[in-house]
């Protein structure tokens, strides 16, 4: 199968989705992972803080983003030498449908206080990649779609079953054409399907699409093999949390946290026969 080599085309001041962009839900729209890391991106490249960490980045997800031609434009909302908060948008037709705020620091490499930091409880780290199974999506409508950008390797659990699991990926793709996926891009791909593999609903009988996307970082990620361990926990009201925690071959590094619009696709298609 030739798959696209990115994600993203530059074209003009914006990018070109590719068709490794699209989501579960419609094959016009999306999957949020790719966009995130994009404007990760646009974040780190509008910084004063050369060299820093993005310590959290809080995403709201306004509208489904259409493949096809988007922009991002980012600013510095707070500046500062040491640390900053940085905003970045992405937009379709003249219309926000995405939204990052991410703060960011200076990074330490001769931090006083790293002899005697205290190590607190961590979750435990899933399987290695070498000790987990290949596998890929089958709810995807489209045979070339979001599901293909990362090599997905399950520790516990599946995509394809409901129930808690864990998984390590890969990028099999860049995130921008001529450019190398960087590591705290690749993470941002993979974060948002935390609540795609731990799915606690069946994909063809209830919609549980996320409105919203936090990851925080006690350290930036490595390159190489990036895990995510997920669990959705449903509410009961129409709403749902998803809750990750996110390591590299190193350990432990942050978690990631979505809250969910849950809805049994019966009323979709009833509210759609009303018109």
């Amino acid at each position: 199968m030739d798959l696209p080599t990115a994600l993203y085309l530059p074209a003009g001041d914006g990018y070109l989705a590719t068709a490794l962009t699209i989501g579960p839900w419609d094959p016009g729209f999306q999957h949020a992972g790719p966009p995130a890391a994009l404007l990760a991106r646009e974040a780190e490249r509008v910084s004063a803080i050369p060299g820093g960490q993005t310590v959290r980045l809080a995403y709201d997800i306004l509208g489904p983003v259409p493949v096809g031609p988007v922009l991002a434009r980012a600013s510095v909302l707070r500046p500062g030498r040491r640390i900053e908060l940085v905003e970045a948008v992405l937009e379709a037709g003249d219309r926000p449908l995405m939204r990052l705020t991410a703060w960011r620091m200076r990074v330490r490499d001769d931090d006083p206080l790293a002899a005697v930091a205290v190590e607190g409880p961590a979750p435990a780290m899933p399987a290695g990649p070498e000790d987990s199974c290949p596998e890929d999506a089958q709810f995807f409508t489209e045979d070339i779609a979001y599901h293909r950008a990362l090599e997905w390797r399950f520790a516990t659990g599946s995509f394809n079953s409901p129930g808690p699991a864990a998984a390590w990926t890969r990028p099999r793709c860049a995130l921008v054409e001529g450019e190398p996926m960087t590591p705290l891009q690749h993470l941002l791909v993979m974060a948002d399907a935390a609540s795609g593999i731990s799915a606690a609903l069946d994909w063809t009988a209830a919609t549980f699409a996320n409105v919203e996307l936090t990851v925080s970082l006690r350290r930036p990620p490595t390159d190489g093999w990036l895990g995510t361990d997920a669990a959705t926990h449903l509410g009961g009201t129409g709403a749902a949390q998803c809750f990750s925690a996110l390591f590299d071959a190193g350990g432990f590094i942050g978690r990631s946290a979505h809250a969910l619009f849950v809805e049994p696709r019966v009323w979709q298609s009833a509210r759609g026969a009303e018109g």
